[in-house]
C-alpha cells in the first residue's frame, strides 16, 4: 500500500464525510468570509447553530488585509470594542472613540474565533444560485460551484447546500442578494448600490440595517450598504463586527422560533 495511495484515500474519506455530515445540511450557510461573516458565525456557532462559510478566495479577511490603502492598519470604533476584547484582539486607544489594529491579527483572530466557536470554513467555493420555495416565498439553501470552474470555462451543473438561514456578507457587490434580485422579481428586492463616503453615518446605517431580506435570507455587512444604498466607510471596521454579531442574534432567535 503505497503512501501516494494512502494520502489520496484520506483526503476523500475525510473530505466526502465532512461534507455529507456537517455541510451538505446545516442550520448557516454564510457567504464570505470577510470580517461580518467571520463575526456572525463565530457567534452562531457557539450557540450550538451547524454554521457553514463559504468563501470563492482561497483566503479568509475580505477587506481587511488591504488594510487603508495598503497600510496594514485598521480603525475599530469604541462601540465595538467589546467584541475586540470577547476575540482577544489587541487595540490600541487612539483617541476617546476610536482604537487601531493590526489587519493581521483582525482578520486571524476572527477566523481563529469562529473555527474554535465550531465554525467550518469552505475555500474556492462560489454561490450561482439560491434554493425558493413559493408559498410562502422563502430560501431554503444555495447552488454552489468550485469558483476555478467558471475560470476553466467549463460547463458543469454545482450542487446544493440546504440551510435553515443563508446570509449574504459578500461586501461591496451583495452577490447572493443579486443573484435573488435578478432570478425572482416577483420578490421586488433591489440592489441599489453604495453612496459615497460618509464613515460615521456609514457606521451606524450599516448595523441599523442589518437584518432579513426574506424568510431564510439575511445580510450583514456591507451588503446591507449596497442593498439599501447607504454610504460607504473606508478602513473602520467596527459597523461590520457588530453588523456580524447582530445577524447572528437575528437568526438564532429566528431559527429558536421556527422549531
Amino acid at each position: 500500500m503505497s503512501l501516494e495511495w494512502r494520502i489520496s484515500k484520506l483526503i476523500w474519506e475525510y473530505t466526502s464525510k465532512d461534507w455529507v455530515e456537517n455541510i451538505i445540511k446545516n442550520d448557516v450557510t454564510i457567504v464570505g468570509a470577510g470580517p461580518s461573516g467571520l463575526t456572525a458565525s463565530k457567534y452562531l456557532a457557539e450557540k450550538g447553530l451547524k454554521t457553514v462559510i463559504v468563501e470563492k478566495k482561497l483566503s479568509f479577511g475580505g477587506g481587511i488585509g488591504g488594510g487603508g490603502m495598503l497600510l496594514h492598519k485598521v480603525v475599530v470604533g469604541e462601540e465595538a470594542k467589546q467584541i475586540l476584547d470577547e476575540m482577544n484582539i489587541k487595540a490600541v486607544k487612539a483617541d476617546e472613540r476610536l482604537y487601531v489594529v493590526d489587519t493581521y491579527e483582525l482578520m486571524t483572530k476572527l477566523a481563529y474565533n469562529a473555527i474554535e466557536a465550531g465554525a467550518k470554513i469552505v475555500y474556492g467555493l462560489q454561490v450561482d444560485d439560491v434554493i425558493y420555495r413559493e408559498n410562502p416565498p422563502r430560501i431554503t439553501g444555495v447552488v454552489v460551484m468550485w469558483s476555478a470552474i467558471p475560470l476553466s470555462g467549463l460547463h458543469v451543473d454545482p450542487l446544493f447546500i440546504e440551510s435553515k438561514a443563508v446570509v449574504d456578507a459578500t461586501g461591496h457587490e451583495a452577490e447572493v442578494i443579486s443573484i435573488v434580485s435578478k432570478k425572482n422579481p416577483s420578490l421586488n428586492i433591489s440592489v441599489r448600490g453604495e453612496r459615497s463616503a460618509y464613515a460615521e453615518l456609514a457606521e451606524k446605517l450599516v448595523v441599523d440595517y442589518t437584518g432579513k431580506i426574506i424568510p431564510g435570507l439575511y445580510a450583514t455587512g456591507m451588503s446591507v450598504a449596497a442593498i439599501y444604498n447607504l454610504p460607504r466607510m473606508g478602513p473602520i471596521f467596527g459597523g461590520m463586527l457588530l453588523s456580524g454579531k447582530k445577524i447572528a442574534e437575528i437568526i438564532y432567535n429566528d431559527i429558536k422560533k421556527a422549531q
